[in-house]
């Protein structure tokens, strides 16, 4: 059994379409996605519809969900604010039917007659949980209660990494579209369970970066959904953190004084500012 388990494309089709043509070459019998096909570059329904052409299990992530729920009782008041301004570009671009697919996604996946492989969106607790190198044994022990399975295969910190655990391997896979190690490629995993046990190899492959950039300028994405869209923009670009940095500033300032998200971010942007 050979299988490819692709994750956190976000919206990023020039990223998705090259680790599938990769991915074709890769000669698996299964296709995985993890989760978070959309919300971070311009083209969420593109890359949902040509994940739906794939009729390959899907599995939910978080931003899944936000897209889901936006405009819903139960969202968030916050989800109305500027902050958010890419969460409701991706919900437009989707119908009522087609929201409802997304919110009924599976939470984790089991694959039928596949021994000994759980894969979620970030864990079996919540699709939001961090797995890093310092995350504390007993708080991995919280997010997989009662798990059996040997190997775990989980996205969500667009970082590929190996966590050992309590006799299970935790393997994140990395980002299709949203890569956070420097390299800006899309990147993926495969797995081959053989006789001895399950291999794995972390899939990096290169993307028309420029595409994708061009694509928030030429669909309008960039103006309309301003500094949090310009920070995606750069994590494109570099491959490096800027949301969540700047998100936690952004807090911290809030506290402080009333301050804009666009003032927010020119002070973030400014090398001669003091972040404390």
């Amino acid at each position: 059994m050979r299988i490819a388990v692709l994750a956190d494309i976000h919206g990023n089709l020039p990223a998705f379409e090259a680790a599938l043509e990769h991915v074709a070459g890769q000669h698996v019998d299964q296709l995985i996605i993890a989760g978070d096909l959309v919300v971070g570059a311009p083209e969420s329904a593109a890359c949902w519809h040509l994940a739906q052409s794939l009729n390959c299990p899907i599995v939910r992530g978080n931003h899944e969900g936000y897209v889901a729920r936006y405009g819903t009782a139960s969202a968030p008041a916050a989800w109305q604010t500027r902050q958010f301004a890419p969460v409701q570009w991706a919900a437009a671009q989707f119908s009522e039917a087609e929201r409802q697919a997304l919110d009924s996604l599976p939470k984790h996946l089991r694959l039928p007659g596949v021994a000994d492989l759980l894969i979620v969106h970030a864990s079996l607790r919540n699709d939001r949980d961090s797995i890093m190198p310092h995350t504390p044994e007993t708080e991995i022990a919280a997010m997989f209660p009662d798990v059996g399975e040997a190997l775990i295969v989980r996205a969500h910190n667009h970082q590929g990494q190996v966590r050992l655990w309590a006799g299970h391997q935790i393997i994140t896979t990395g980002s299709v579209g949203l890569a956070l190690d420097s390299h800006p490629t899309a990147q993926y995993l495969l797995l081959e369970q053989t006789s001895h046990g399950w291999k794995f190899w972390h899939q990096s492959v290169a993307y028309d970066v420029e595409a994708t950039i061009r694509r928030f300028h030429t669909t309008g994405y960039l103006a309309a959904c301003g500094p949090m869209a310009q920070l995606y923009l750069r994590e494109v670009a570099t491959a490096s953190f800027f949301i969540v940095p700047f998100l936690h500033a952004y807090q911290r300032w809030s506290a402080q004084e009333p301050i804009t998200l666009e003032d927010a971010l020119a002070r973030y942007l400014d090398p001669r500012a003091a972040y404390g």
